[in-house]
C-alpha cells in the first residue's frame, strides 16, 4: 500500500473543493479536446491522408486512445489532485521521469491553447469577412480570446465549467444534425468504397492514424481538476473514460459521414477549406453551414479557455512540488483559483500565437503546427504514465490483471511517437521534434538545478 504517500483526496491547494458536478468534470476533459474542430478542419487533413480509410484511422485511435484512457482510470480511483498525469507519476516513478511528465504535460496544455487560439482567428476572419467584407488584426483576435479565457479561469472554474460544457453542447448537436439528415437522406446503406478502403495504402493509413490521435490530445484533461470535483475518485475515471469513448464514436461517425458526403458531391474531402459547408448542403439544410462554422468558432474559444484551466493546475502543482517557482503555488483568496498560474499559461499560450500571426502565418498553419508540438508532450507523457502504472498497482496491491492494458497502452503510444518522427516530417513540422527536445532538456536542467539547491539548504540546516 502507499502508506508513505500524501493523501492527495484531502489536500485542496487553496482550491474550492467539492464544487464542480459530474457533467462540469467532464466539460473539462471534452472542452480540451474542442470536439468541433474535428469535423472542421482535423477530418479533412487525415482524408488526406488515408482516404478510404479516414474512418478506419478513427476506429485503432479510438482503441489506443481507450487503453490509455483505461489506465489513467486506474490510477484516478486512488489518487485526485490538480497534478492530472504529474501526480500519478510522481507516485511510481524515479524523480527525473516524473519531471519529464510534468514539463511535457504542461507544454501538451500551453500548445493545444495556442493551436485553438490560431484555430479561433482562423474562422473568426472568415465570418467577419463574410459578415462585413473586412478581415481583422490576428494579433488582435488572437489576444482578446485568450484575454477572455485568463478573466473567466481566473474568476470562477464553476462559471468555466458550465461555459465550456453548454458551448460544447451546443456545436456537437448542430453537427450530429447535419450528420443524422446526410446519413437519412444519401447513407442509410454501407458505403462500398469505404468499406473496402479502395485506394487507401499502409504509409497513408500510418500517417493518418497520427493525425487522428490529435483529435483526441487532452480527454484526460478532467484529471486536473482533482481538487474541485464533487467525488473525484469516482467522478474522474468515469470522465475520462467517457470523453474517450464518446469522442471516439462521435469522430468515426463523422468521419464516415464526411466521405460519403463527399463522394456524393463529387468533391475531394482532403482539399477542402469548408468541408461542413458542402456536408450541409448534401444533407439539405445549407444554413446550420454556417451555424457550425459559428459552433467552430466558440468551441474553439472553450477549448482555449479549458487548455489554460487546466495548465495552470498543472503548473500550480509543479511549484508546490519545487518544479516552477515558489510565487506560482498561491491561490486567489477569494476566487480560490490559481490566478498567476492561469494569467503566466494564457501568456505563453499567446505568445507564438502572436508572433506567429505577425508574420503572416494562417490560422490553419498555427493550428497545425501548435497542434503537432502540443502531441509530442501528450504522447510522452501518456506513454511514460501507463508504463508505471503496473508498479503503481502492486503497491496498491493488486498483483494481477494490471500489465496488458498498460503495456499495450504504452505501445500504442510509442508507435504513435515512431509515426511522428519517420518519416521525418517536411517544412516546420520538421523542426518540432527538436523544439520539444530543447524544451524538456531545460526543463530538467532547471529541475535538476532546484533540486541541487534543496540537497544544499537541507545539508547546511
Amino acid at each position: 500500500m502507499l502508506a508513505a504517500t500524501p493523501d492527495l483526496t484531502t489536500t485542496d491547494y487553496g482550491l474550492r473543493r467539492g464544487i464542480l458536478s459530474p457533467m462540469e468534470t467532464l466539460a473539462q476533459s471534452v472542452s480540451t479536446m474542442a470536439p468541433t474542430t474535428t469535423p472542421a478542419a482535423t477530418i479533412p487533413l487525415v482524408c488526406a491522408l488515408a482516404g478510404n480509410g479516414t474512418w478506419l484511422a478513427y476506429v485503432l485511435a479510438t482503441v489506443a486512445i481507450l487503453l490509455v484512457a483505461l489506465c489513467i482510470g486506474r490510477y484516478a480511483r486512488h489518487s485526485a489532485s490538480p497534478g492530472s498525469l504529474y501526480t500519478y507519476a510522481s507516485l511510481t516513478l524515479p524523480p527525473w521521469l516524473s519531471a519529464t511528465v510534468a514539463w511535457s504535460l504542461l507544454l501538451a496544455y500551453v500548445a493545444t491553447g495556442s493551436s485553438v487560439i490560431g484555430g479561433f482567428y482562423h474562422y473568426a476572419n472568415l465570418l467577419l469577412r463574410d459578415a462585413t467584407g473586412h478581415v481583422y488584426s490576428t494579433v488582435l483576435l488572437a489576444t482578446v480570446v485568450t484575454g477572455i479565457s485568463i478573466w473567466i479561469a481566473y474568476r470562477d472554474v464553476k462559471i468555466s465549467a458550465r461555459l465550456m460544457l453548454w458551448i460544447e453542447a451546443a456545436s456537437v448537436t448542430v453537427i450530429v444534425i447535419v450528420v443524422v439528415l446526410l446519413l437519412a437522406r444519401n447513407g442509410w446503406h454501407v458505403d462500398s468504397e469505404q468499406f473496402h478502403v479502395h485506394g487507401m495504402t499502409g504509409s497513408g493509413l500510418r500517417l493518418g492514424l497520427v493525425l487522428a490521435l490529435f483529435s483526441f490530445v487532452g480527454f484526460e484533461s478532467a484529471t486536473t481538476l482533482g481538487g474541485e470535483a464533487r467525488k473525484p475518485l469516482v467522478t474522474i475515471p468515469r470522465a475520462v473514460i467517457q470523453s474517450a469513448v464518446l469522442a471516439g464514436l462521435f469522430f468515426t461517425v463523422c468521419a464516415y459521414a464526411e466521405v460519403l458526403g463527399f463522394h456524393i458531391a463529387g468533391q475531394d474531402l482532403g482539399a477542402s477549406q469548408a468541408p461542413m459547408y458542402v456536408l450541409a448542403r448534401v444533407g439539405g439544410v445549407p444554413a446550420l453551414g454556417l451555424l457550425i462554422d459559428i459552433g467552430a468558432l466558440v468551441s474553439l474559444f472553450a477549448g482555449t479557455l479549458a487548455c489554460i484551466t487546466a495548465a495552470a493546475r498543472v503548473l500550480m502543482l509543479m511549484a508546490h512540488d519545487g518544479l516552477a517557482h515558489d510565487f506560482l503555488r498561491m491561490t486567489h483568496v477569494r476566487n480560490r483559483t490559481p490566478g498567476r498560474a492561469v494569467i503566466l499559461t494564457g501568456i505563453a499560450a499567446v505568445l507564438p500565437v502572436a508572433i506567429l500571426a505577425a508574420r503572416g502565418a494562417s490560422g490553419l498553419d498555427v493550428y497545425g503546427w501548435m497542434g503537432s508540438l502540443a502531441t509530442y508532450g501528450f504522447i510522452v507523457a501518456y506513454a511514460l504514465v501507463c508504463a508505471a502504472l503496473p508498479r503503481y498497482l502492486r503497491l496498491h496491491g493488486v498483483h494481477r490483471g494490471g500489465r496488458i492494458v498498460p503495456g499495450l497502452a504504452a505501445m500504442a503510444m510509442l508507435l504513435a511517437l515512431v509515426g511522428n518522427l519517420y518519416p521525418v516530417p517536411e517544412g516546420p513540422y520538421g523542426k518540432l521534434p527538436y523544439i520539444y527536445l530543447a524544451y524538456l532538456m531545460a526543463g530538467l536542467f532547471w529541475f535538476a538545478v532546484r533540486r541541487r539547491n534543496q540537497g544544499n539548504e537541507r545539508a547546511g540546516s
